[in-house]
């Protein structure tokens, strides 16, 4: 414990020691929000109706959980065991750092990639081991199971793997996750799928093999509800069984919940946005090659492009006409700006404002 100089109370080492999270800044309504992935339409107007539809008496009611998990893990082709409903994501990472990891022990991940992987992980006081994306932005696999094969007491406690990853957009093949998957017979495999509704690849059956195996999803995407902040966690009944143990009664609440029976109710939403987004991705990418950018080949609701010098003034200059992008920090150099793909009249508008620029 540590004592910081306006406080009389101990603070933990590993919480002075973290850097908050870079989260979206206010004011981004009323701007074209090419910055954060998030899904530039809204969510289902069957969500909206599913809302309006509820009571004052439902509202001052604690969540109930069972009928819900009932009805998404038919959605997800799971049993209801093999799957716990979070706070997003974040709760998932946080409730898995609570579980499995002490202080001191080592965790791995590729880096860049989502930020809140190492703050969860740094938080419960973990020495997280990184390993890097090369220059073409491919998974370092051989190198990664090499840590994994190490003996056992000094195998990572819990390995991440974004697939897709953010902020690279790439994808790590059904034949790489199975081999990291026997490898890791140490070590908790957390597969975040977040963006699995743009790339089409999931190993989510694959729980069932693995006991070592999370798979993780998330509402915030395609179906456009980040505002509500639901997740899922999938694993084998016993893993999650323990987990829960560490978890709050009460995780998500109640309107989320029925949000999210709403959106997977509409599945002709979800399939139309995903194919306006794949085809504005498409889109994103020529148009980005046409001014000059180098782009990674991208499974998700983003690109990654690399403007060099350029950048940062690029991200200014669409700033001020009212376009959000993320220049990226997280590399070796500068240059680099991740770019959502929303829907096509999005892009045509951020292609139109970028060629005025550059």
């Amino acid at each position: 414990m540590k004592r910081a100089k306006l406080l009389k109370i101990p603070i933990r080492k590993a919480v002075l020691g973290l850097t908050p999270y870079n989260a979206p800044a206010e004011g981004r309504a009323k701007k074209l929000r090419l910055d954060f992935n998030e899904n530039t339409v809204g969510c289902s107007p069957a969500v909206l109706r599913a809302l309006s539809r509820i009571t004052a008496e439902e509202m001052a009611i604690y969540p109930e959980y069972q009928e819900t998990t009932k009805r998404l893990a038919r959605f997800f082709r799971v049993r209801p065991a093999e799957m716990h409903l979070t706070n997003g994501i974040d709760d998932a990472l946080h409730l898995i750092a609570d579980t499995f990891i002490e202080d001191g022990d080592s965790v791995l991940v590729v880096e860049p990639t989502f930020d809140m992987y190492r703050f969860f992980a740094e938080l419960a006081g973990a020495r997280v081991a990184a390993l890097r994306y090369d220059e073409e932005m491919r998974f370092p696999v051989d190198d990664v199971i090499r840590v994994l094969r190490q003996p056992a007491k000094r195998c990572p406690r819990v390995l991440y793997i974004a697939n897709p990853n953010n902020p690279t957009g790439t994808l790590v093949k059904r034949d790489e996750l199975r081999r990291i998957l026997q490898a890791a017979s140490h070590t908790l495999v957390l597969v975040d799928e977040a963006y699995f509704d743009f790339s089409g690849l999931t190993i989510l059956p694959w729980i069932r093999r693995y006991p070592n195996l999370l798979v993780a999803r998330t509402f915030s995407k395609s179906a456009g509800l980040a505002a509500l902040r639901v997740g899922c966690l999938f694993g084998r009944p016993e893993l999650l069984g323990v987990m829960r143990r560490a978890g709050t009664p009460y995780p998500v609440n109640s309107v989320a919940l029925v949000a999210a029976e709403a959106a997977v109710g509409d599945p002709r939403f979800l399939r139309g946005y995903t194919r306006e987004v794949l085809q504005s991705r498409a889109m994103l990418e020529k148009g980005l090659v046409r001014l000059g950018a180098r782009i990674y080949p991208s499974s998700a609701n983003f690109v990654l492009a690399d403007f060099g010098p350029v950048a940062r003034r690029l991200v200014r200059a669409l700033d001020r006409k009212g376009i959000l992008v993320r220049g990226r920090r997280d590399f070796p150099r500068e240059g680099f700006v991740r770019i959502s793909a929303g829907t096509r009249a999005d892009t045509r508008k951020l292609l139109r404002a970028m060629e005025g620029i550059l």
